[in-house]
């Protein structure tokens, strides 16, 4: 085979998580934005999904007292961690960020003087970067499912 079943596991939790956020996205907003399979936020979490699958797998395949098991658990604690945490806050501070800088550019524009410089002109910092612990859960509940669904109709 050419994957083995705890990388083709990982994928799938990644690929299905990500795919997954389009109907959601229109049920939620009656809005079809194909862009979301490529984004990063929103839900369910695909980085979750993707360690929690592989996290399934190795726990199903080595057992989940073996030491293999025990680092996907740790290294997924810190993905979903980060996810809620670091991620999340550097999206809140993006659109702050974002804000201010069309407040100023505003502001320029409403001034009009000629000794004043030109407005900032830059791409906008990306918002969804993180996700909510709801969506950080989903995640989770994505990636056990896959990763059952994976190992057990995976040809060994």
């Amino acid at each position: 085979m050419f994957l083995s079943c705890p990388i083709l596991a990982a994928f799938l939790g990644m690929f299905i998580a990500q795919f997954v956020k389009i109907p959601i996205h229109f049920l939620a907003s009656k809005e079809l934005r194909w862009n979301l399979m490529f984004s990063t936020g929103g839900m369910p979490s695909s980085h979750t999904a993707m360690i929690v699958s592989l996290t399934t797998v190795i726990g199903l395949m080595s057992g989940f007292m073996s030491n293999e098991f025990a680092i996907c658990v740790v290294v997924s604690a810190i993905v979903m961690h980060d996810a809620m945490g670091v991620r999340r806050h550097a999206g809140y501070h993006a659109e702050i960020l974002n804000t201010l800088l069309a407040d100023f550019n505003s502001l320029i524009e409403t001034l009009k003087d000629p000794n004043l410089k030109k407005p900032e002109s830059r791409e906008k910092l990306k918002e969804l970067l993180g996700h909510q612990p709801t969506e950080v859960f989903f995640g989770a509940i994505t990636g056990i499912m896959v990763g059952l669904i994976t190992y057990y109709l995976y040809p060994f």
